[in-house]
């Protein structure tokens, strides 16, 4: 029991440092994408801490594998490194019960990792859709920042303030640039409104229709490089705003409960039920192939094999993605789907823990035949 929770311990440890360090580099890019487009007005500000919080339970869920995967390779290669499995060995410690002991915490990751793919995922990516279709539904003026040129989502039109009131009713020094279609057809180049003006306010009317009210401006027509244009003043000059229509999309595969995924026999809905499923195989499995690969020589080094275990577990997961795309696109039965996958890197871990038994049974009969024939 001792050795046991010893074992325990370093994997776990190692496990958690690894997995935190995975995911804030996951994280961090993922951020500053999103930064990206809040500083481009596509998001609000505000709701970025909300959306990283409900994408954690979809990083982890990826990264959890790979996360005991590296632990374990790390934690025991320390350990044959520092001749501390040597020592294990010589008190009896053979390849199937490191192995035992290793899958008992394995075990608790496959679970957690379960809870995280059918339940806290599905949830997580219900709600940033919802964040984001209302994101969607935003205007402009709802998402913009004073003292900075915005563009709009399709960048056909340039918006600027310098100042905007705490209650986001009013602008003060406005300046609007918006493509158009030229009226001449024989020319090719677009055409650009300017519209600026000293304040500017927002109405929404009762169908819902939002407009962008100017006062005490000018509106510049032309088109960049000819100086035909035409400069109109104007005291009040009204611009229509996108009208919002806020649509959550509940619907979507990554979105349904693991319950409504069992029901269904559309091969895109298989894919993504043996998706969640393959989340907590994959741990079992890959521990399975880590622990006869953390063995390592201590002249050569914790490391010499930790490339290749990376370079497989890699394949592992690519050839899951690769089934999974087969499969949604109807090119495998969902009978067949994902599992062709994990068997075969089950037989490899199985080839990997019982070749060295074989390999020293094998030396020990030739020494015997040997000292025999001597």
């Amino acid at each position: 029991m001792i050795v046991f929770r010893y074992l325990s311990r370093e994997v776990l440890l190692t496990f958690s440092a690894v997995s935190a360090v995975l995911l804030v580099i996951i994280m961090s890019g993922r951020f500053i994408k999103y930064l990206a487009q809040a500083a481009q007005g596509v998001l609000d500000p505000g709701v970025l801490l909300m959306i990283m919080g409900y994408r954690i339970p979809g990083f982890l869920q990826l990264i959890l594998p790979l996360g005991l995967f590296l632990g374990i390779l790390l934690a025991y290669g320390r350990l044959y490194l520092e001749s501390e499995m040597t020592v294990l060995t010589a008190t009896g410690m053979s390849e199937q019960r490191l192995l035992s002991y290793t899958l008992i915490p394995a075990l608790l990751v496959a679970l957690l990792c379960a809870w995280l793919s059918f339940v806290l995922t599905p949830l997580g990516v219900q709600q940033v859709a919802q964040i984001l279709n209302e994101q969607d539904a935003l205007t402009e003026f709802d998402t913009l920042v004073p003292g900075r040129f915005q563009s709009m989502r399709d960048g056909s039109r340039v918006t600027y303030a310098q100042e905007l009131s705490s209650g986001r009713d009013e602008l003060r020094n406005v300046f609007i640039s918006e493509k158009r279609d030229v009226r001449k057809p024989s020319d090719k180049d677009e055409g650009i409104t300017v519209l600026v003006a000293k304040t500017g306010r927002q109405e929404i009317y009762e169908d819902g229709s939002r407009y962008l009210i100017l006062h005490d401006g000018y509106r510049y027509d032309g088109t960049p490089g000819d100086a035909d244009y035409r400069v109109i003043h104007y005291d009040t000059y009204g611009v229509l705003l996108p009208k919002p229509s806020v649509e959550v999309n509940v619907g979507e595969r990554e979105t349904m409960r693991t319950q409504e995924l069992l029901g269904s026999t559309e091969p895109k809905i298989q894919s993504e039920l043996q998706w969640r499923l393959s989340m907590p195989i994959l741990v079992l499995v890959v521990t399975l192939i880590a622990v006869p690969l953390s063995r390592v020589n201590p002249r050569q080094g914790r490391f010499l094999k930790l490339l290749p275990a990376i370079l497989l577990y890699m394949a592992y997961l690519a050839l899951l993605i690769g089934a999974r795309s087969a499969l949604d696109k109807g090119r495998i039965s969902p009978a067949v789907g994902l599992w062709p996958v994990h068997g075969v890197f089950l037989l490899i871990g199985l080839f990997l823990v019982y070749w060295q038994p074989v390999q020293l049974k094998l030396a020990q009969r030739r020494a015997n035949k040997e000292a025999q024939h001597a």
